[in-house]
């Protein structure tokens, strides 16, 4: 059995500025403090976090959308990949950036309960208001 959720924050960046960093290996390290390797080409295979997540991007609309399969070491051989959808629309102070991960293994609430919040959302706000 698996679950799914939403997440929204306001990110202090374009959503230009957003998608560029989070499919490219220099920018995903640099906005959330940790070794990724990415590329910005639907099919193309990424890891985050040291290789703690690995995934493949499955539809990529420059500056609008983000869709990748996301798996992370915790999960089973009998787990499926979850999927992360990103959605980035530009606000006042910058981005709303809302997240719909789905098809995640049951026990995994960590991703809802603080791990996007801690591992993405917060570090991409530190990042990206140094940069402004």
């Amino acid at each position: 059995m698996s679950f799914s959720f939403t997440l929204i924050d306001t990110i202090p960046a374009t959503p230009r500025q957003i998608y560029d960093a989070w499919l490219d290996s220099r920018g995903h390290t640099a906005m959330t403090g940790s070794a990724a390797e990415a590329a910005a080409i639907e099919g193309a295979s990424f890891t985050a976090w040291g290789g703690y997540i690995t995934g493949r991007n499955l539809t990529l609309e420059p500056s609008r959308r983000i869709v990748q399969s996301w798996r992370t070491t915790r999960f089973t051989a009998n787990d499926p990949d979850s999927r992360i959808e990103v959605l980035l629309e530009p606000t006042a102070e910058g981005s709303t950036l809302t997240l719909h991960h789905t098809d995640v293994p049951d026990g995994h609430t960590g991703y809802q309960n603080g791990g996007w919040q801690e591992h993405y959302f917060e570090p991409m706000k530190r990042y990206f208001a140094v940069k402004r």
